[in-house]
C-alpha cells in the first residue's frame, strides 16, 4: 500500500472509532489495518494513537495529522464522483474511427447534427481504412465492414450496402447505356485499384454468376474520386450504394443494370466490451443506429 493509502486508512479508522469497523469498511483484516497504521507511524517517526481495549485516542501528532488525512479522503471521493459524472453525463470526448468513403459521405452532416443536440460532447472522428485496436488506441466506437472473432468487442449491424453501377446522363447520351453486364466490355469503366481483380466485375442474376472484363481511362483506390470522375462524365463506375443517395435523387447519376445484383456487404458499429458504456458514448451509438436506419430506408425508396 502507498503512503496515501495509509493516510486514508488512518482517517477511516478515526471516523469509525474502532479497528473492527474500520477494517470492515476498508475490506481488510484488523491485523492488516494495524500494520498499516504502524507503518505510517514508523514512516513519520511519531506515535499517532494511544490504543486501549476500549477506545482509541489521538496523540498530539495524531491530532495534527488527522485533518490532512481527512482532506485526502475528501479529495479521493471528489475524484470518484467526477469520474462517475463523466460516465453518466453528456460531457466529455468520444473517439470514433470510420472508413474513409463512409466518413466523407455522411459524417460531416450526422456529427454536426449530433453536436447541435449534445454540445458538451466532443466527437473526435478519424477517417481510416486501417484496422484499429480500439482498446489499445483509445477509441470508443468504430464502423467496420468486417468483424473478427474477438471477444473483446461488441458488434451491432449498422447498414448493408452493395456496389451500384452508375454513370452520368451526359456519358450515357454519348456512349449509350449498357443493357447487360457483357455490354460493359465496350465501355469506359472507372476501376477501383483497391481490388486486385479490378478489371473483372461480377454480377448475379437468378443464381447465375456473370463475369465481365472491363477497362478504362482511370483507376483509384478512393470511392470519392471515382464518383467525381463519374460525375465529370469520364465513364461508368461501381460505387457504394450508401454514397449515391443525393446523386440518384437529383439525376446527376443513373443506376445501370438494375436487374443484376452485386455482392451485399454489411457494416457494423463496434465498441470494446465493457460493463456499461459511458452515457455520451451510448447516446452517440444509438444516434448512429437510428440515423443509418432512416438513411437506408430513404435509399431503398430511391432504388425501387
Amino acid at each position: 500500500m502507498s503512503e496515501m493509502d495509509d493516510l486514508a486508512a488512518f482517517a477511516v479508522l478515526i471516523e469509525a472509532g474502532s479497528f473492527t469497523l474500520a477494517a470492515q469498511q476498508l475490506g481488510c483484516s484488523k491485523g492488516q489495518l494495524s500494520k498499516r497504521i504502524s507503518l505510517l507511524e514508523s514512516r513519520y517517526n511519531v506515535v499517532l494513537l494511544q490504543r486501549t481495549t476500549r477506545r482509541l485516542s489521538l496523540t498530539a501528532a495524531g491530532v495534527a495529522l488527522l485533518p490532512q488525512a481527512q482532506a485526502l479522503v475528501v479529495q479521493v471521493e471528489r475524484a470518484r464522483q467526477a469520474l462517475a459524472r463523466l460516465k453518466d453525463d453528456m460531457v466529455g470526448p468520444v473517439r470514433i474511427t470510420v472508413p474513409v468513403s463512409l466518413g466523407e459521405t455522411f459524417f460531416d452532416g450526422v456529427l454536426l447534427a449530433f453536436s447541435r443536440q449534445y454540445p458538451q460532447v466532443q466527437v473526435e472522428l478519424e477517417l481510416s481504412n486501417h484496422y484499429r485496436d480500439l482498446a489499445r488506441e483509445g477509441f470508443d466506437l468504430a464502423i467496420r465492414s468486417e468483424v473478427a472473432n474477438d471477444e473483446r468487442l461488441v458488434a451491432k449491424p449498422l447498414l448493408a450496402w452493395h456496389e451500384m453501377t452508375c454513370a452520368s446522363p451526359v456519358y450515357l447520351e454519348q456512349f449509350g447505356e449498357p443493357k447487360t453486364p457483357a455490354d460493359l466490355a465496350g465501355h469506359r469503366c472507372l476501376l477501383n485499384s483497391h481490388y486486385s481483380a479490378r478489371e473483372e466485375w461480377l454480377y448475379h442474376q437468378q443464381h447465375e454468376l456473370l463475369r465481365v472484363r472491363v477497362c478504362g481511362p482511370f483507376a483509384s483506390n478512393h470511392y470519392n474520386l471515382l464518383k467525381k470522375a463519374a460525375l465529370a462524365h469520364a465513364g461508368i463506375a461501381r460505387l457504394p450504394s450508401y454514397s449515391l443517395q443525393a446523386e440518384l435523387a437529383d439525376g446527376r447519376l443513373r443506376w445501370l443494370l438494375c436487374d443484376y445484383q452485386t455482392r451485399r456487404l454489411p457494416m457494423y458499429l463496434v465498441h470494446p466490451y465493457q460493463g456499461g458504456l459511458p452515457k455520451r458514448t451510448q447516446v452517440l451509438a444509438d444516434y448512429l443506429m437510428d440515423w443509418f436506419k432512416l438513411s437506408g430506408e430513404a435509399l431503398d425508396r430511391l432504388q425501387r
